[in-house]
């Protein structure tokens, strides 16, 4: 599933970025990296942009880019786990 598949309201966790260069390095500069948590929060009339909430900002991505982030849906197990191991790597 990518981001441009997530309903609006649901939260999801980066598994891969796709997309090669410059365009994958925009995507990493914008803090969408592997294991971050992304919540959905409006999607344009027309389904372009793609407003998102990410490391306590917001964001708009066109859905060009949202198709190049891989996400798995989030549940409150999932989220402590990926804590707990990130706490670790630190």
């Amino acid at each position: 599933m990518t981001l441009r598949d997530v309903r609006i309201g649901d939260t999801v966790i980066v598994t891969k970025i796709t997309g090669e260069g410059a365009v994958k390095r925009r995507i990493m500069d914008m803090g969408i990296t592997k294991h971050t948590e992304i919540y959905v929060r409006k999607v344009a009339p027309l389904g372009d942009p793609i407003e998102v909430t990410v490391r306590g900002y917001e964001l708009s991505l066109r859905k060009a880019d949202a198709e190049m982030v891989e996400v798995k849906p989030v549940d409150e197990e999932i989220t402590e786990a990926i804590d707990e191991a990130l706490a670790k790597e630190e």
